[in-house]
């Protein structure tokens, strides 16, 4: 087990038990996700954690395959899906820079791009995947341009707590520098947006060209 697989592991029952922090903000995404997927569609998302989105946007497409590194938040997925009757989620123990295989319709990552290493790598992962024309869609923790108080202290402790196996890798990269990661892995970005207005998070939709 890798050491990003076993932090996720670790805290997968406490993930599941914390509240969505800013649910305008989260309804506001699955609302605009929804909007660009259709009923015969078929779903990759990428770091599902324990499967709430893949099981909110589920009643809009025709099948999702939710992927993760932590068997932890996958179990917890697959019993909420259980619970639910949902029968349109399949659950699947895969890394960001080695997706199921497709051929995928629409692919989401929600969270996740901030917290893989080789970014370029994945992104070009994600593009494999898909069918020509299908669609990225993604949301993405940025660093913010002027520095806040907030972002600064998270810069300084960050690596304390890396060295502690208590956080994950972080990215720290302007929403230009996603943007262009994007573009080179061969989509075209025709949505861009960044919300809510305080913590910010980078919102794209881009089709595969």
């Amino acid at each position: 087990m890798n050491a990003t697989a076993k932090f996720w592991d670790g805290i997968a029952e406490k993930y599941a038990r914390t509240p969505i922090k800013d649910m305008d903000s989260y309804e506001l995404t699955l609302r605009r996700t929804a909007s660009c997927l259709t009923p015969s569609d078929k779903v990759l998302e990428l770091g599902c954690g324990t499967g709430t989105t893949a099981l909110r946007l589920a009643p809009s497409v025709a099948e999702v395959v939710a992927s993760d590194v932590s068997a932890g938040m996958l179990a917890v997925g697959a019993r909420k899906a259980d619970e639910q009757k949902a029968t349109n989620v399949r659950f699947v123990e895969a890394e960001a820079g080695s997706p199921p295989k497709g051929p995928f319709d629409a692919a989401m990552a929600f969270n996740l791009l901030h917290l893989v290493e080789d970014l370029d790598g994945t992104l070009s992962g994600i593009s494999e995947v898909l069918k020509p024309g299908g669609l990225f869609i993604s949301k993405t923790f940025c660093a913010q341009r002027a520095g806040s108080l907030r972002y600064r202290v998270m810069r300084l402790i960050l690596p304390v707590l890396q060295m502690l196996g208590k956080a994950p890798f972080v990215r720290f990269m302007a929403e230009e520098e996603l943007d262009a990661a994007i573009e080179r892995a061969g989509f075209e970005i025709i949505e861009r947006d960044s919300f809510p207005a305080t913590d910010a998070r980078r919102f794209i939709v881009a089709r595969k060209i």
